[in-house]
């Protein structure tokens, strides 16, 4: 019998609608340098792919990721080049990842809010996500933070999807078993492979060719 439900965040519950290049560019506008946005989008998509991968602790990360994502940000500004910029990218990388928890900054899917008030009622729900604390902020902001019993964060758990660590850990966290849980999310990957192959049962959300509310048909 399925007893617990999770959700990957980003994609399944909420989205970028302007980019990440967009919001880099904001942050140059206001330290003075003038970046292109598309630019910036190619630089962070080769920038992330040639991270390298944190590794499986099983630990608290001690800054939450927060020096990870420093290099991420000087790698993608090593490669738009911001001349005389040097003194200055300590200030821009901290307020790029002020940014992305700025009200307004993200948006919620439009069933998500009715999703949740539905399933909350029959059963416990948490969040697996490959992100770090700001998550918390952006749950609170949507209004959506209280159905949530459980957050299973990577960069709390020191282990990222696709590594089965972070899913055992989120049924530990719950105490149950692998085939009293569903994962619910995006990314083939990440989500759907993933969470099978730690034997949890997996909803595939892909849209557009399907919404959390097929998630609710599904289940009955």
């Amino acid at each position: 019998m399925l007893k617990v439900i999770f959700f990957d965040a980003v994609g399944t519950l909420f989205h970028l609608p302007q980019g990440v290049g967009f919001h880099y560019a904001a942050v140059a506008k206001r330290h003075g340098w003038d970046l292109d946005e598309a630019a910036l989008n190619e630089a962070f998509r080769s920038a992330w792919r040639a991270m390298p991968e944190r590794t499986q602790t099983g630990e608290p990360r001690p800054d939450d990721d927060r020096g990870w994502w420093r290099e991420l940000v000087g790698r993608v500004l090593e490669t738009c080049i911001v001349p005389g910029a040097v003194g200055d990218r300590e200030a821009y990388f901290a307020e790029v990842y002020e940014e992305f928890v700025r009200p307004g900054v993200w948006e919620l899917f439009p069933e998500v809010r009715d999703v949740l008030a539905e399933l909350s009622g029959r059963f416990e729900l948490g969040v697996i996500s490959n992100f770090d604390g700001r998550l918390r902020t952006i749950l609170d902001q949507f209004g959506i933070a209280q159905h949530f019993k459980y957050l299973v964060i990577s960069s709390e758990v020191g282990a990222d999807k696709p590594h089965p660590y972070i899913f055992h850990e989120a049924l530990r966290r719950v105490v149950v078993t692998a085939d009293e849980a569903l994962h619910v999310g995006d990314d083939p990957l990440l989500d759907w492979k993933a969470g099978a192959s730690a034997r949890l049962k997996v909803f595939k959300l892909d849209r557009p060719e399907n919404s959390l509310h097929d998630l609710l048909a599904m289940l009955g």
